[in-house]
Formats: structure tokens, sequence, C-alpha cells
């Protein structure tokens, strides 16, 4: 945040169900968190956003590109979002459940509801017996330690603030019920800058182990593109999930550069467009819109 306040007025917004404070049982939905965002926006911002998210944020990020009302989003940066691979069923690739949705029915399982069990030593022991070897081997490179995350012998800070249920609505299909994702994508409404990370397979199984497959890349390129709008992406193949975490200064120079070349913004204070080719999907500035109020 300090890197990026140079040029921007920076919010930072807790996700339903990522810290106690925003615990609500039973009411984990895309939709439900993209409410959230609209009323914020609408109270205590009041103008124009470029929105960001990381991973299932990231989703919450496409959805009010999508449906945000009129004028509230300006751009939207996508962090390694987990499209299409967020959805119980899915029309593209590889759903959750063959995926990340397995860590995240193993929290649930072990930890409960609102960590109504809270047993972590009993996940850590049934781990290597319930999720794929492969599986475990990405989470230690999409996710390293952090510093002074808890005790050694206890679950990370941020995990001790989650509430698995949220997981769990994923895995279910509660959480993107109301929310189809080529539906959404084919909605979204302004430009897009996406990040995307760790795109790799395991050879061995034909697992998918970052937040999307290339392929679904591509297919959310198609259809964002297709709903003429402009869409830059960005590929960090070893990066891990978090880039703002493990990289803060790459991702701030990553989204400042990209804001650059967004219509008006010489608002921006010392951010100069890039030189260099356009990146793939991204429409020349002869046609560029002017979004919202601005």
């Amino acid at each position: 945040m300090p890197l990026l306040a140079e040029h921007f007025q920076v919010y930072a917004v807790d996700l339903r169900g990522q810290g106690r404070s925003t615990w609500t049982p039973g009411r984990y939905t895309i939709d439900n968190m993209g409410g959230d965002l609209v009323r914020f926006i609408d109270l205590v911002i009041g103008r124009p956003v470029i929105v960001s998210g990381l991973s299932s944020g990231g989703v919450i990020a496409a959805w009010l590109s999508a449906y945000a009302k009129p004028g509230q989003i300006r751009a939207a940066v996508w962090e390694d979002p987990p499209l299409f691979a967020a959805e119980a069923v899915t029309s593209c690739g590889q759903p959750i459940n063959q995926g990340m949705g397995r860590v995240f029915a193993a929290w649930n399982k072990w930890l409960g509801d609102q960590w109504s069990i809270g047993d972590w030593k009993g996940f850590q022991a049934a781990a290597p017996r319930e999720l794929p070897r492969p599986l475990l081997r990405a989470l230690a490179t999409m996710m390293p330690p952090e510093e002074g995350a808890g005790p050694v012998d206890g679950p990370p800070q941020n995990l001790r603030k989650y509430d698995p249920e949220w997981g769990r609505s994923f895995v279910s299909g509660l959480a993107t019920a109301g929310c189809d994702h080529a539906t959404m994508l084919a909605n979204v409404k302004v430009p897009v800058l996406f990040t995307h990370h760790f795109h790799q397979r395991d050879e061995e199984s034909g697992m998918e182990l970052g937040a999307l497959s290339d392929f679904q890349a591509d297919r959310v390129r198609q259809l964002v593109t297709g709903a003429g709008q402009d869409f830059t992406y960005r590929s960090f193949p070893d990066m891990p999930h978090a880039m703002h975490r493990h990289q803060p200064e790459l991702y701030a120079r990553t989204v400042t550069e990209w804001a650059a070349t967004l219509p008006d913004s010489a608002g921006l204070p010392g951010v100069s467009a890039p030189s260099g080719s356009q990146a793939p999907g991204r429409r020349g500035p002869d046609s560029r819109r002017t979004l919202g109020r601005s």
C-alpha cells in the first residue's frame, strides 16, 4: 500500500470469511461479496475506482467489472484469479474439486465451519493421505510461509482468521451458484489487467497446480475482448500466488505502468506510460473510450 500511495488513494477491504469480524455463516457467495463492495464504493469512496483483487478477490473484481453500478468501476486488476477453476461445475478446464478444492474440503473437515472443530494437528497428519502429492508440493511453492506467521505447531495467522465454511461454499458450488463465470466475463465493461502466476502442470498426474491453467486464461481473454474491452495479460509463471505480498515492488510497478495507459491516466501524479509494444488483447489508443463519469 505505501508503494501505491504515491499514485493512488488505496483502500484495503477484508472480504467475508477472511477476518473474524467478517465471518457470516451461510452467506458466502460471490454475489453477496460483490454487493458488499458496491455499497462500500458508494458509501465510503463515492467516486469511480480501479478495483484489485487476489485469487477469489480477483473473481470478485471480475464480478465488479461486469455487474457494479454504471460508472463505479474505472478499471480492474485481477491478480491470479481462479476464473473457471473456482467453479464446482465449469464450462472450461479443470473445476475446483480437481484442484485447490481438495485443500478447502480438508480444512473444513478438520477445522470445521467457524473453526468449530479446530483439529490442526489432525489436519497435518491427514494431509499426506487426503491431498495429492503434487498439490502438497505446489502449496509449499505457491504460498511460502510468512515471517512471524504463528507458532511452529499451530496454523499460520492468515488461516486462523479464515472461516473454513468460506472454502466449503466454493467446493459445494454455493459460492458461484448465481455467478456463471462465462456469462460474467462476457459482460465485463472496463479495461482489465490480468496477472497470471504459477501456471504449471504436474506431468505425471496432469493436475493443474496454479490458480488457473493457460487454457482457462486464454478463454478469459477471449470473453473479455469479445465484450469489447481492453485486456492486458502479464505472465509470471514462477511467481507465488500472492505477487503483491511476495514481490510488492514488482506488483506496484506492474499496476502503475498499466494504469498510465488508461483513459485520463494523466491525473495520476508521476505516472508515465510504459514504452514498448502493446500486450496481446489490447486495442490501439485510437479505440479507447471514456468510462463512467470521467
